[in-house]
């Protein structure tokens, strides 16, 4: 087992001592980084949660991946009447996140100053990392919901009373346990895949984690050769998942790599399929907003940087055509290939699986 040198361990990265020691505690054995469950796993369509607009705020922070699932979807279901957000940035002295941009360093709606004092509220004895996306009770002030693997789905489903007239079917039911074992891999191989890059401690489990990663976007690469979408015509849940990966991968997951592997990895543009695919979506309404933009690092901040690996400034003057790449036509309209394909899930075997209904 090879140990990265420190001058390329992805602990030396300039994230504060604070959230060094707690993504520290997320290791296994042999160098891996292994993710912390999510905690507050209750859900509408189980009716443990009343469904009620108005009652929740989304707690989130525009750099997230997790958490730009979540924005994209509410954006497309058209339910920013019926949930309120609200933007942490920047970590307080205990590693969590706070509201640090709005006034008085207090979130309006819920009156904390931090998102940990959310998540000892829904629990006072929870030692984990306050994570973002978390729906807040507006009612209680507590964490009620943290589990970022269903909550995009639960919106899709529970909430469907307070969707827009003509709003996708992110979760079409013909097609619930493909989308379900597809997003399974999605998380192992692909969202998780550059965060077990970054947090790696041993070089052989960086290289690993990297070889998975882009294998799976070989694989996506054909898929979406004839297909429009992941599943075909029909876009979904998957589609989103897989987007907010992609889209802050070549700006910023990618800057904070090892040197070693930073510079031989496979970019989002070096597949022309899903490059395509990633315009198409890129300019598909409700995927991104100029916020969006700026905190993937693809428009600059009003100083002239460029947001990089995890949220650090950096110039970009090399680079003023980022955002014209982007908005470049995708040409995608005429693939109309089937949503069946060779997997996961061939052969009918997601059908062994139940994930999330």
């Amino acid at each position: 087992m090879t140990a990265l040198p420190e001058s390329a361990s992805v602990n030396t990265r300039p994230r504060g001592e604070v959230g060094d020691s707690i993504f520290r505690k997320e290791q296994t054995d042999d160098g891996a980084f292994k993710r912390q469950p999510n905690h507050f796993t209750a859900r509408f369509t189980s009716g443990e949660l009343p469904v009620e607009a108005g009652r929740y705020r989304l707690v989130i922070s525009a750099e997230c991946g997790w958490s730009r699932r979540q924005i994209i979807v509410r954006r497309l279901l058209g339910l920013e009447n019926a949930i309120s957000i609200a933007y942490v940035s920047g970590r307080g002295d205990d590693g969590g996140w706070v509201f640090a941009d709005q006034p008085g360093g207090k979130d309006a709606v819920l009156g904390l100053k931090g998102l940990n004092e959310a998540y000892h509220a829904g629990d006072p004895s929870y030692t984990g990392r306050g994570t973002v996306p978390a729906l807040v009770d507006t009612k209680t002030g507590k964490v009620v919901m943290n589990d970022y693997h269903v909550m995009s789905l639960e919106l899709e489903t529970a909430w469907s009373q307070f969707h827009k007239a003509g709003a996708p079917d992110l979760y079409p039911e013909a097609l619930r346990g493909q989308i379900d074992v597809l997003n399974q891999q999605l998380f192992d191989d692909v969202n998780n895949g550059p965060y077990k890059v970054l947090f790696a401690t041993t070089e052989d489990a960086a290289r690993a984690a990297l070889g998975v990663y882009e294998a799976r976007l070989r694989d996506y690469d054909h898929r979406l050769a004839t297909r429009r979408y992941l599943f075909g015509d029909q876009l979904t849940d998957s589609d989103v998942r897989l987007f907010c990966t992609l889209a802050s991968f070549d700006q910023t997951y990618v800057t904070g790599f090892p040197i070693d592997l930073r510079d031989k990895a496979l970019r989002v543009h070096d597949l022309p399929n899903l490059w395509a695919y990633m315009r198409d979506l890129f300019t598909t309404p409700g995927f991104v907003d100029e916020r969006d933009t700026e905190a993937l690092g693809i428009t600059p901040r009003p100083d002239g940087s460029y947001l990089g690996g995890f949220g650090d400034p950096v110039l970009a003057s090399d680079d003023p055509d980022r955002l014209a790449r982007w908005q470049a036509p995708a040409g995608r309209e005429g693939l109309h290939g089937s949503s069946e394909t060779s997997g996961p899930g061939g052969a009918g075997s997601w059908t062994l699986w139940n994930f999330a209904y």
